[in-house]
């Protein structure tokens, strides 16, 4: 299966924002509902370019999407995974701003398009907001923070790392791509993209509809998807805390923030779905020959310096271990 455009929308100026949308053997009805989604928004037709990517579903959607096929850029490939998906849908994308949106999931109008408004007028490389589980109809309040740099506010933050929580500028992202054959791509993604970002601004816009759906990645209870999980974020962690070491102070402090947080999460799924104790103590191994262990004594949250108490003894991991599973 070759990749193949089949609908474009040619001979128009620069979008404002082009919405890549990722899809693979969905239901056509929730692909729909995440373009109607996107076409609702408070964007005149020439500000906005969606891409359908979908990833070599067993039927293409295509023909079942009847007028919104007019709306789209429709992108056809053989499975490859969630990250070279998005990074052909990068690849063509000709907007000055991006916006990730998972086909099965959609966009709030109200609070996006407030999201919008600020974005227009002050113009960031970032605007971060909120996903939410709950559909919400009512306007909401959206507050913005100062524009800071994403140094800065990793500096500050835990990181909300779902690369569909923000909208981004095509001259922040530069050449940062998605690694191929990732699980959780986003978790080096995201971090990498805010040390690139010099105005971000920070929103409480619950923006984003994620729906949770038991067919999903995520929801998947295989064996060897979980191991592939683990194998990847300590995949991740490892680049990350390579890449820390050769920033400069500022930025290296930002980014070994968000690797304690990740080394912390990771740490609480071996004890979720590891098999004893050995493979806990094969992992803090690891992570203790390249310094990741035990974590660093920083406040940074008091979930993070109690995690970080409790594992540091055994009778800790062996609490922490009985309450976790």
């Amino acid at each position: 299966m070759q990749d193949q455009q089949s609908y474009s929308q040619g001979g128009r100026k620069r979008p404002l924002i082009s919405f890549i949308v990722t899809s693979y053997n969905m239901p056509v009805e929730l692909l729909k509902e995440c373009i109607e989604s996107i076409v609702a928004l408070n964007l005149r037709p020439d500000e906005r370019e969606i891409i359908v990517v979908d990833d070599g579903s067993q039927t293409s959607p295509i023909d079942s999407l009847g007028d919104l096929r007019t709306e789209i850029v429709y992108i056809r490939q053989k499975n490859e995974g969630l990250s070279v998906t998005r990074n052909n849908g990068m690849r063509i994308s000709t907007g000055r701003y991006m916006q990730f949106v998972d086909g099965d999931d959609r966009l709030l109008k109200d609070a996006y398009d407030m999201c919008l408004a600020i974005l227009k007028d002050q113009q960031p490389d970032m605007l971060l907001f909120h996903l939410t589980t709950k559909d919400k109809s009512s306007t909401p309040t959206v507050n913005a923070e100062e524009t800071v740099s994403g140094a800065a506010y990793m500096h500050n933050n835990n990181l909300r790392a779902s690369a569909c929580g923000y909208i981004f500028s095509r001259m922040t992202l530069s050449t940062l791509q998605f690694t191929p054959g990732l699980l959780h791509e986003d978790e080096e993604f995201t971090p990498l993209l805010l040390l690139r970002t010099e105005r971000l601004i920070s929103t409480d816009a619950q923006a984003y509809f994620y729906r949770q759906r038991e067919d999903s990645l995520t929801h998947e209870n295989e064996t060897q998807h979980h191991a592939q999980r683990l194998a990847d974020t300590e995949r991740i962690l490892f680049k990350l805390q390579d890449i820390a070491s050769k920033l400069p102070e500022f930025e290296r402090v930002a980014l070994s923030r968000r690797i304690a947080q990740l080394t912390m999460d990771y740490l609480y799924q071996v004890m979720k779905i590891g098999h004893g104790n050995n493979m806990l103590d094969e992992t803090i191994e690891r992570l203790r020959a390249k310094g990741l262990f035990p974590l660093p004594d920083k406040g940074y949250t008091k979930k993070y310096s109690l995690f970080r108490m409790m594992t540091n003894s055994g009778a800790g991991r062996k609490f922490l271990q009985t309450v976790i599973r």
